[in-house]
């Protein structure tokens, strides 16, 4: 068993570099967990940075000097934020607070319409099995007052939170954009010098990340945008919460799509009942769907390294265990470098026979 064991030590652990990269990833991951929330104003800038390194990236490539694309892109962040910032999530936050203070009411009629069901198809579905059903309803319903009176009587620290944001995020994004090589030549000055697997795991997960990021956002944005406008043409109540919850439902794989899915049927269809309106807003709501998965989520994620998707799953599982919201947005980029680490981890197991 010690010879086993020591030879499997000899075998993947043999490399002094393989070995303080994996201390260095064991640290991040434990810095990480202990302290996510403490570090989400940094881990924030960094996303958006990510963002908009991209456009600093185009306008280079028209000669314009650094500083000035700088320039150009904070002041279209810093307009885009305080627009996002005063002007769409007041929305939100309006519409939202309407569909709470309308939930007695929408619950009503949800019993009312499982109330006929037995009556709608005698034989398939029993009394009883509707009253499991409301019980469940009733249950849930209790289970979100709860939550809005712990929400309320707990504003005071996410306000704070949100001025901390609203300072720091911009003034880290600033810096993040304005010192980026500087940063990075800092940060790897307490590397080794010769570091061929670092380098290699490094830049290839700069590149992945990026994609990533941008890619994201941008199908933010669009899923976004187009379900809002679908929406409002088909006159449904709470347009801009549900085209932002079908736009953030791009971040979690699979299972966004399936979270935000719920709602949007059953706001439709206690507005609309079983008429045409609802069965054509089912399909044009499927249809965005389908065009975001097989255009859009192809297109804009083309470069990035293909994972299967229980690879995904349990990435999102797993991660967002470990970091909560933070965690299932970077489940595929973590699961990337676990995948990278993988394929560039010196072994002499992947030695060519001479």
């Amino acid at each position: 068993m010690f010879e086993v064991f020591r030879g499997w030590i000899d075998t993947h652990l043999s490399d002094e570099e393989a070995v303080l990269f994996i201390a260095i990833l064991i640290g991040f991951f434990v810095v990480v967990i202990t302290m996510g929330a403490i570090l989400a104003p940094l881990l924030t800038g960094i996303v958006l940075a990510y963002v908009m390194q991209g456009i600093i990236t185009a306008l280079s490539r028209f000669q314009i000097p650094r500083w000035f694309a700088v320039t150009v892109t904070f002041l279209v962040f810093l307009g885009g934020f305080i627009g996002f910032l005063f002007f769409i999530i007041p929305l939100v936050w309006r519409q939202l607070q309407s569909l709470l203070n309308g939930l007695p009411d929408k619950i009503s009629r949800t019993q009312e319409l499982l109330d006929r069901l037995p009556d709608q198809f005698p034989g398939i579905i029993s009394q009883q099995q509707v009253q499991v059903w409301v019980d469940m309803l009733n249950s849930e319903a209790s289970g979100i007052t709860q939550w809005l009176v712990s929400f309320s009587l707990s504003s005071l620290p996410i306000l704070v939170a949100v001025v901390v944001y609203v300072l720091l995020v911009p003034i880290l994004v600033l810096f993040l954009l304005k010192d980026k090589d500087e940063i990075i030549a800092w940060s790897l000055s307490f590397l080794p010098k010769d570091r061929p697997l670092m380098d290699q795991i490094g830049i290839e997960m700069n590149q992945q990340m990026a994609n990533y990021i941008r890619g994201k956002f941008i199908e933010f944005l669009i899923i976004g945008v187009t379900s809002y406008l679908f929406f409002a043409v088909m006159g449904v109540n709470y347009a801009v919460l549900l085209g932002f919850l079908v736009g953030l439902s791009v971040i979690v794989p699979y299972v966004g799509v399936m979270a935000v899915t719920i709602p949007v049927v059953i706001i439709s269809y206690l507005q609309f009942g079983w008429t045409s309106e609802f069965l054509y807003l089912v399909f044009g709501y499927g249809v965005i769907q389908g065009i975001d998965g097989m255009v859009l989520v192809p297109l804009l994620f083309s470069e990035s390294n293909n994972l299967h998707p229980i690879a995904i799953i349990t990435a999102v599982l797993v991660f967002g265990s470990w970091w909560g919201l933070w965690g299932v947005f970077f489940a595929i980029p973590l699961a990337t470098l676990v995948k990278a680490v993988m394929n560039a981890w010196p072994s002499s197991l992947r030695e060519e026979p001479g």
